[in-house]
């Protein structure tokens, strides 16, 4: 049976949307020095009033791009809603990572793909922050943010130095890293308001 002509062209306009962020993510991977809308018009094949309509600024073309970078990694990689939700998405995360590492590496390496990380910088710290504020509510108030930005760190950053370095795979450093993020989570348990820069009594 053929397609109803306006579900035809929901799947033009998102076939047409993925061409345009696929060809920004093959720019980016072969270190394209300008990921703009006329390069990407190019290497998609279209025109550029084309990319323009769909993504009618670079803030919007780099955001729809890094959310399509997290949806090649796999529906886990996204950013978590708990301190539980986190935990449980780190091994999902980093070997989503390993299943495109040549991108992101680029991501982490060069100052296109750390412009398009930055590009959801808000976003990624407010989503961080909720998703933690149970878990560093009774720090002193400095030291929240502390706690939030190293667990946040934990999630995804280890991945590409402990492979570099160590030649480890995504699921071997989540077992690092989960055992690290269990044990700030439980120290946080157990500290309650002592600021960070003080230890627990034994």
């Amino acid at each position: 049976m053929a397609k109803q002509p306006a579900v035809a062209r929901v799947d033009r306009k998102e076939e047409v949307r993925t061409r345009i962020l696929d060809a920004f993510i093959a720019l980016l991977t072969e270190g394209a020095d300008d990921l703009n809308h006329d390069a990407v018009a190019d290497r998609a094949q279209l025109g550029r009033r084309t990319v323009y309509r769909y993504f009618p600024d670079r803030a919007a073309l780099m955001d729809a791009a890094l959310l399509r970078v997290r949806e090649l990694a796999g529906p886990k990689v996204t950013y978590p809603e708990s301190a539980e939700d986190l935990l449980e998405t780190i091994e999902p995360v980093l070997t989503g990572f390993d299943a495109h590492a040549d991108l992101f590496t680029l991501l982490r390496t060069t100052a296109q793909g750390r412009q398009l990380r930055l590009s959801q910088n808000r976003q990624r710290v407010a989503s961080y922050t909720r998703a933690l504020a149970d878990a560093v509510k009774d720090l002193p108030p400095p030291d929240r943010k502390l706690a939030t930005a190293l667990l946040q760190m934990l999630h995804t950053t280890p991945w590409l130095e402990m492979r570099d370095n160590w030649g480890l795979d995504g699921k071997q450093i989540a077992r690092a890293t989960g055992w690290a993020v269990r044990t700030l989570l439980n120290d946080l348990k157990a500290r309650g308001g002592l600021p960070l820069d003080q230890d627990l009594e034994s």
